[in-house]
C-alpha cells in the first residue's frame, strides 16, 4: 500500500498542510514531499529489503552508553516492505571485546541478556541545520527505550557533552522526552529537557499508529515537534560550552536511530519481547 500510494503521488501533485506553523508540501516527482524554499538533502524511505544502505548507514556494535544491558548489533535491523525495523530480544550474547581487568563497564561484563540495533550515520551523511523529518512508531511497553536523536559530528575528540546532543524523540518510563545538552561547568551536562506524559498525547490505540517527529534547525533556534505539537524550543544562539568555549549546535551532526532497554534499571518484562521500532521514513531539508 506505502508503494502504491508512492506511485500515485509520482502522477499528482498533493498539496497539504503537515501543521500550522510548517510551510505547505507538494509532491515531488519521486512522491517524496517537497517544502518550498528547501531542498531535499538526505533521505531513506526504506523501499527495498535488507540491511539499512551501508552508503547511508552504519552501526554501533557492544555494550556503547548508560551502563544498558542490550549488546547492540546490525543483525537486529532489518529493512521489508517500505519500513526499517529495529527488533530488540531477549537473547544471550558474549560480549565480544571482554577484557576482566578493565575497569570500563562496556569491557568488564562477560555477557549481554538482550539485543538490539543502533542505526548511525556518522561518517555517512553529517550536517548543520536544517528540517528534519521521521514516520515513526515506537513501543511504549514497559521497559522499553527508542530513540531518535543526534550526536555532534566531532563525538570521538570531542567527548560528550562537549559534542553536543540532541534528543528528538526519546521515550521510556511513560514520558516523551524532546532534549538538548551541551557541556556545562566542569565539563557536567548541562540540559534543556522537556518531559510529556504520554497519556496526555494518546491512548493505547495512539500508540499503536505512526506518528511523525520534525526538528527544525537554525543558528538561531531548535524546535522539536511530534505530529503538530511543540515538544521544545530552544534558543541556541548564545550557547557555548564551558569549558570548550563553541556553541556545538553550530556544529555538524549525526544521525542515531536505537532501540535502549531498562533505563535506569526499569524492569523488563519477558511478556514484552520480542519488540519492534519501526521506521516508515526519515527525511533530511535544508533552505535554498
Amino acid at each position: 500500500m506505502k508503494n502504491l500510494l508512492r506511485r500515485v503521488t509520482f502522477f499528482s501533485i498533493v498539496i497539504f498542510t503537515f501543521s500550522g506553523c510548517f510551510n505547505k508540501k507538494i509532491s515531488t516527482s519521486s512522491g517524496i514531499p517537497a517544502l518550498k524554499g528547501y531542498s531535499l538533502v538526505f533521505d531513506d524511505e526504506f523501499d527495498y529489503t535488507g540491511a539499512p544502505d551501508s552508503a547511508k548507514w552504519g552501526f554501533e556494535t557492544g555494550f556503547i552508553r548508560n551502563n544498558e544491558p542490550q549488546w547492540y548489533q546490525k543483525e537486529n535491523a532489518w529493512v521489508e516492505n517500505g519500513y526499517l525495523t529495529i527488533t530488540t530480544r531477549k537473547e544471550f550474547k558474549r560480549n565480544e571485546f571482554y577484557h576482566p581487568s578493565s575497569s570500563d563497564w562496556r569491557f568488564n561484563t562477560p555477557s549481554a541478556d538482550y539485543t538490539s540495533a543502533s542505526v548511525i550515520s556518522k561518517g555517512k551523511f553529517e550536517f548543520r541545520y536544517g528540517r528534519v523529518q521521521a514516520r515513526l512508531r515506537i513501543n511504549t511497553a514497559q521497559g522499553q527505550w527508542p530513540a531518535f536523536w543526534m550526536l555532534g559530528a566531532n563525538r570521538g575528540p570531542v567527548p560528550w557533552p562537549a559534542c553536543g546532543e540532541v534528543d528528538i524523540m526519546e521515550y521510556y518510563r511513560g514520558l516523551m522526552h524532546a532534549n538538548l545538552a551541551w557541556e556545562g561547568e566542569g565539563g557536567a551536562a548541562r540540559w534543556n529537557a522537556q518531559q510529556t506524559p504520554i497519556a496526555g498525547l494518546g491512548d493505547h490505540d495512539f500508540w499503536d499508529q505512526f506518528h511523525v517527529w520534525t526538528m527544525d534547525w537554525d543558528e538561531d533556534h531548535i524546535r522539536i515537534y511530534m505530529d503538530d505539537k511543540l515538544m521544545n524550543e530552544t534558543v541556541i544562539s548564545n550557547i557555548k560550552n564551558a569549558v570548550k568555549g563553541n556553541n556545538p549546535f553550530h556544529e555538524k551532526f549525526y544521525l542515531v536511530l536505537n532501540a535502549a532497554l531498562g533505563q535506569a534499571k526499569e524492569p523488563i518484562p519477558d511478556s514484552t519481547l520480542p519488540s519492534q521500532y519501526v521506521i516508515d521514513y526519515l527525511r533530511v531539508y535544508q533552505k535554498k
